[in-house]
This record gives structure tokens, C-alpha cells and sequence, in this order.
């Protein structure tokens, strides 16, 4: 897996993973909405974590800088 994910990107997803675990925790969302938000926040999390997006992959985009020589 070659990393496809820059920086500000991982900040972004972390960001918002963070949000959506807060907002379920203090019951600002609930139901089955709130457990398909944590779903979409432990993904986020992870490829965050990995620096890899499977859908980056597909769509061909690429926000990892990469040092040039």
C-alpha cells in the first residue's frame, strides 16, 4: 500500500471522527444514525492511521506531498 493521504488530510479525518465520537457520547445523536456514524468514524480513523485510502485509489487522488529531489 502506497501512501496516498498528506497531513492536513489525516487532520481533517481525525477531526472528524473526534467530533462524531463526542456527539454520540453526549447523546446529540442517537439511534441506529449515531452507530453508523461511529462505523464511518472508526474507518476514518484508521485509514488516517495507515495513511492509505482505498477510495483515493479508485478515484486516482493522491494529497500526500511527496519530496522531490
Amino acid at each position: 500500500m502506497k501512501k496516498n493521504m498528506g497531513k492536513t488530510d489525516k487532520a481533517l479525518r481525525t477531526l472528524v471522527a473526534l467530533i462524531i465520537a463526542a456527539l454520540s457520547y453526549f447523546n446529540v445523536i442517537t439511534g441506529v444514525f449515531s452507530y453508523v456514524l461511529l462505523v464511518f468514524a472508526i474507518i476514518l480513523l484508521v485509514t488516517s492511521f495507515i495513511n492509505f485510502c482505498p477510495l483515493y485509489t479508485l478515484f486516482g487522488i493522491n494529497t500526500c506531498k511527496t519530496k522531490s529531489s
